[in-house]
């Protein structure tokens, strides 16, 4: 049974308040692109582009575009039936076509299908479909528009046939190329070539402006000859490497890392760091502490990153490494520099392995000695200084390979003249300066100098020089002209080329990947942030030597000179490893390796990913639930609450599925509070219109038995929150014991007890206490001070809380009033608004269903949800535009409020079925304009939300005489006597206005049908001039115009139409509207030669042919019929 809704009362003592509550709220948790591309009707969408994945294949073709959205009129032609199936003349299988490098795997396969349209002239249809061709397993189809969709010129589009058939996700990857053949010389025929990725939303795609309707259309150019059009399509099918579902891991036995925004760079290095076995092993030695934080230790947080790497099956993230070294997000969005950012790092390690198991392991690895000297040449005097390094930083320009760069290295520079060398014992000499290298370390890398400050630019500008690097790098070559005489000629300094570092871009920024053989064999990978895939060596090597590549003629008949570009992807950083030392830098790891507490940390925050990775899955079938009980109120109130009752963000959420029914829960809430079953009672919450929130009604036996999904779906949508809100009322037996709750009758009202005390200067909840509406307060004055622990006969002071903003606002209750606070209502029938009906005394805390039931009573009305309300402007002394939704409001002071204002009228419907199914349905007024009789006639149809034009149409079709039942209709809105919007047929109802007026629905008339390749719909309104502005009036509507057709036959049709005396007709201007500027139109214009010269930018509103003549003719019969309902 519904109760009233629940009020707070709030007492002090000495100074005491007692408050009254209202309302509450609930608050849950994208041929050339050139202008034939464009598609200018609003049903017609241009494609997004291809992937970027695609972009060096797909510039050998132009793009294309798709033949219409996914829900318009022709998105899905399976449910429509304005086509035909013509027949296919033959079809021809080539050879495969030579494959794809990379992304393109070699199965594909090529088929050339020829169409010849027989009786193309009379084609009726809009669009036609060919018969279905196979090309590798894969089944299409050609979509054509003989006039055009929506554009002057044919249009032509490859679609897939099955796509309603395949699996959910499908996509396929094809080359094609559409033509019209041209039947008096096959060479200039019109051929247009594009690619694209069909999928589910981009089921077709090609050419919206494929060629000129004038083209096609004149006989003596050949592409229609004997009324037969022949077209081709060929088509070549490739697999892919589809990149939004391509595993790593499977495809390579890698993982990528994932990039925060500017770490590409970072990735590339740390990638080629953990394929070094040999470093991956020493970092696992570093000794850490299991009390570590990945994030303020770098050693840890390396361990966790290789880690992850090594057993991962997804991308890895890098933000704890990041963390480590200090960066913010900010710095996680710069690039930084790669030398610099690995000696850093090397640096960091190698003082963190001091004193441990792997000291000296980064020296071990990477580092080298060079001896720098200066020799006397007249006397005998030496100058050497051995310095150690990490890594060489070698010059690119000037040099034109890596050998080019060590001669450069170790060139001798001579000292004399005015720079001789100043030796302390023999003064100024001729000298000779240089650099040899006493020894080079088992893992060489080598900085390229690709990036230079331009001093004349003052900016960092990239060098893309031609830069060859060698698999094999032999540094001692020329008899070891690079090493010192103190150098070890025992070593063998030969290495393999690891990894290629590489930076595509430019001086101010750019993306940086690895090419990366991990075990030194042939096969070499690519580390692209997230993506690894396998490479050959030929884009591992030579693709990265930079410098300038040749495009190839498009067209070889032509001699032109080639066209040259420089290639911005290059090599800037190599790791070299020596051949003597591969088998221990390329070394085995085992478990062993890793220490236990970084194998169990790991492990649980993989448990961890996995369950909140399956619960994220699973959040579709779970809701969050918060109840309030009165423990949380007290824990709030004077803490965290002062006017309202409480915070519902501070409270606990528990996660339950949406198919669960309340009864269900309150098992699981015992197992949680252990308070039984049957002593709880939940409560919806409720907004009041001083924005706090208070239980307004205990949940119906029917709601208790509903799954919570349900309520939620009931109650959550309208507070804007994803979460269902209850409050749990318990009572107390003796001592704190649980009992069941009291049956409840309807003036049962529940107050919530605060406690100021002003000496304290403190607030409190005290408790909930429930009362008769028909009583008064000085009724509970002796409960209330039994509750606050006072003696019984203790004056207490009562105040309600009625607002909190601009200022708080407590009011003093008058204990000898009821609690119940009456309003004599008056009710009107709407269709009567000016006249009272009859008048009830409610209280203002009825709720909205004791108020229709009350309404339905005094009408004798059975069922009250047939009752529908509609609040009262005071101000305009009207009924409000809008009605009370089903318990839209709770309570009749909310219906009567305006404002800050209270009125006492309410406004009453009887409805013919109960008014949540009405809520369910839309309810169109139709006009139907009849091309028979002229006739409008005005009809009411119901339908559900979710149908569509022309699922209207069919139940239209009932209530309207038709000539035949092949009618074709049209829809469209009318906005101040202009067309604005004009819908499609399956296009949803819901999309139209309740505020423009009737829908107009129409015959299409027959001369639509017969329209030539040329001729236009256009629209056409009536208007007048006052004060220079148009002033638009009587019915607009749409009109053909004949290709050549002069305004005077126009006017004669117009006439005829619109059944215009001739002594009123004559009088009539016409004139050619843009944007509001009318030229007026003589009768031997050709009318349509001023359509064809404006070329629309936002619709067909732009321009219009306008009436202008003074509103003196006769309307056209109207009958309106009964309101009908289906």
């Amino acid at each position: 049974m519904v109760v009233p809704r629940a009020p707070e009362v709030m007492f002090s003592w000495p100074l005491r308040v007692l408050n009254h509550s209202s309302d509450f709220c609930l608050q849950q948790p994208r041929q050339d692109q050139d202008e034939e591309m464009l598609v200018p009707h609003q049903d017609v969408v241009e494609g997004p582009q291809p992937m970027e994945e695609f972009m060096k294949f797909l510039n050998e073709f132009s793009y294309g575009d798709k033949s219409s959205s996914i829900l318009g009129y022709f998105g899905d032609s399976r449910e429509l039936s304005d086509y035909c199936i013509l027949r296919k003349l033959d079809v021809h299988v080539v050879e495969s076509a030579p494959t794809v490098e990379n992304q393109l795997v070699p199965d594909a396969s090529t088929t050339r299908f020829t169409w010849a349209i027989e009786n193309f002239f009379k084609l009726n249809n809009r669009k036609y479909y060919s018969d279905e061709f196979s090309v590798g397993d894969y089944k299409w189809r050609v979509l054509v528009f003989p006039r055009g969709n929506n554009v002057h010129g044919l249009s032509m589009y490859l679609d897939v046939a099955d796509s309603h058939m395949l699996p959910l996700g499908w996509s396929r990857y094809a080359q094609f190329s559409l033509a019209v053949v041209n039947q008096l010389d096959s060479k200039l025929s019109i051929r247009k070539e594009s690619s694209h990725l069909f999928n589910a939303r981009e089921s077709d795609w090609g050419f919206t402006s494929f060629m000129p309707m004038g083209d096609l259309y004149d006989s003596s150019k050949g592409f229609v000859v004997n009324d037969k059009c022949i077209i081709e399509a060929e088509v070549a099918v490739r697999r892919i490497v589809d990149y939004w579902n391509y595993d790593s891991k499977k495809a390579t036995g890698y993982v990528g890392l994932k990039n925060q925004g500017a770490t590409c760079y970072m990735n590339s290095l740390l990638q080629t760091l953990y394929h070094i076995p040999y470093f991956r092993k020493a970092v696992y030695h570093m000794p850490t502490m299991e009390n570590d934080t990945p994030s303020g230790s770098i050693p840890l947080a390396l361990q966790s990153l290789f880690y992850k790497l090594q057993h991962s099956d997804n991308s890895v993230a890098t933000k704890e490494l990041t963390k480590s070294f200090g960066w913010d997000t900010y710095d996680s969005f710069m690039q930084h520099d790669v030398q610099e950012l690995n000696r850093v790092l090397c640096e960091k390690l190698e003082d963190k392995m001091k004193g441990t198991s792997v000291e000296g392991a980064i020296q071990k690895l990477f580092e080298g000695h060079h001896m720098n000297y200066i020799e006397c040449i007249n006397v005998d005097y030496k100058s050497t200084r051995k310095e150690s390094f990490y890594d060489l930083a070698l010059d690119v320009k000037g040099c034109s390979d890596i050998y080019a760069s060590f001669d450069k290295y170790v060139e001798v520079e001579r000292l004399e003249g005015d720079n001789k060398y100043q030796s302390e014992e023999h003064g100024l000499q001729d000298a000779k300066k240089g650099m040899l290298f006493i020894d080079f370390p088992p893992v060489l890398q080598l900085q390229l100098k690709r990036f230079e400050y331009d001093f004349a630019r003052e900016t960092m500008v990239k060098i893309n020089d031609r830069y060859e690097f060698p698999l094999q790098l032999d540094l001692d070559r020329d008899d070891g002209k690079y090493l010192s005489p103190e150098a070890d000629r025992g070593v063998r300094n030969l290495y393999t080329l690891h990894s290629v570092l590489v930076h595509s871009g430019g001086g101010q920024g750019g993306h940086y990947y690895a090419y990366i053989r991990p075990t030194l064999q042939d096969q070499w990978y690519k580390f692209d942030d997230e993506r690894v895939t396998k490479e050959d060596a030929k884009r591992a090597l030579d693709e990265q030597y930079g410098g300038e590549e040749e495009l190839p003629h498009t067209n070889p008949g032509l001699n032109t000179t080639p066209l040259r570009f420089t290639k911005h992807s290059n090599a800037y950083m190599l790791v070299y490893i020596r051949e003597s030392d591969k088998e221990k830098i390329i070394c085995d790891l085992n478990e062993e390796d890793i220490s236990e507490h970084l194998k169990t940390r790991l492990k649980k925050e993989q448990e961890e990913k996995e369950y909140k990775k399956k619960e994220k899955a699973e959040a579709h079938m779970y809701t969050a639930l918060k109840v309030a009980r009165d423990i949380d109120l007290a824990e709030q109130v004077g803490r965290h609450v002062f006017f309202d009752l409480l915070d519902f963000d501070k409270i606990n959420s528990f996660r339950v599925l949406k198919a669960m029914p309340i009864n269900e829960v309150k098992d699981e809430l015992f197992k949680e509070f252990g308070i039984p079953v049957q002593c709880q009672r939940f409560w919806l919450w409720s907004k009041r219109q001083n924005n706090t929130y208070r239980p307004s009604r205990p949940l119906t036996l029917e709601e208790q038995s509903t799954a919570i999904g349900s309520l939620k779906a009931a109650t959550v949508s309208r507070f804007q929150n994803f979460e269902v809100r209850l409050y749990m009322e318990v009572h107390s037996g003796q001592g704190t014991h649980p009992i069941a709750p009291p049956v409840r009758a309807k003036e049962d009202i529940l107050l919530f007890l605060k406690l100021y005390d002003p000496e304290k200067e403190e607030l409190r909840f005290v408790g909930s206490l429930s009362v008769k509406a028909s009583g008064i307060s000085s009724d509970i004055v002796q409960r209330l001070n039994e509750i606050a622990g006072f003696p019984s006969d203790e004056d207490i002071e009562l105040y309600e809380e009625v607002k909190y903003d601009p200022s708080i606002m407590c009011e003093p209750i008058n204990t000898d009033e009821s609690f119940q606070s009456n309003q004599v209502v008056r009710f009107r029938l709407l269709e009567k608004a000016e006249e009272d009906d009859f008048s009830m005394e409610l209280s203002r805390r009825s709720t909205y269903d004791d108020v229709v039931e009350k309404v339905a009573h005094q009408l004798a009305v059975d069922d009250p949800s047939k009752i529908r309300l509609t609040p009262h402007n005071p101000m305009s002394h009207q009924p409000k535009p809008h009605y009370i939704k089903y318990r839209g409001l709770d309570y009749l002071s909310d219906m009567l409020r305006h404002h800050n204002q209270m009125c006492d009228i309410l406004y009453y419907e009887i409805l013919d079925i109960p008014l949540p199914e009405l809520e369910a349905l839309k309810t169109l007024r139709v006009a139907f304009h009849s091309a028979t009789n002229n006739e409008v006639s005005l009809h009411f149809i119901r339908s559900p939300k979710s149908s569509t034009f022309f699922e209207l149409i069919e139940d239209l079709k009932s209530k309207v005489e038709l000539p035949r039942n092949d009618v074709e209709f049209r829809f469209f809105e009318v906005h101040f006597h202009r067309i604005c919007k004009v819908y499609q047929p399956m296009e949803r109802i819901d999309s139209v206005s309740d505020q423009n007026g009737p829908l107009r629905i129409e015959e299409v008339p027959e001369e639509e049908k017969n329209a030539g390749p040329h001729d236009l719909l256009i629209h056409v309104y009536h208007f007048y001039k006052d004060n220079h502005h148009l002033q638009y009036f009587e019915e607009p509507f749409l009109f053909l115009i004949r290709d050549g057709e002069a305004l005077s036959d126009i006017k004669v049709r117009i006439q005829k139409r619109l059944q215009v005396p001739d002594e009123q007709f004559v009088k009539w201007k016409f004139a050619y509207v843009t944007l509001s500027r009318p030229e007026y139109l003589q009768d031997s214009d050709i009318v349509l030669s001023r359509f064809q010269k404006k070329k629309l930018v936002y619709g067909d509103w732009e321009h219009h042919l306008g009436l202008e003549h003074t509103a003196t003719t006769e309307k056209a019969p109207f009958c309106q019929s009964e309101p009908s309902f289906s």
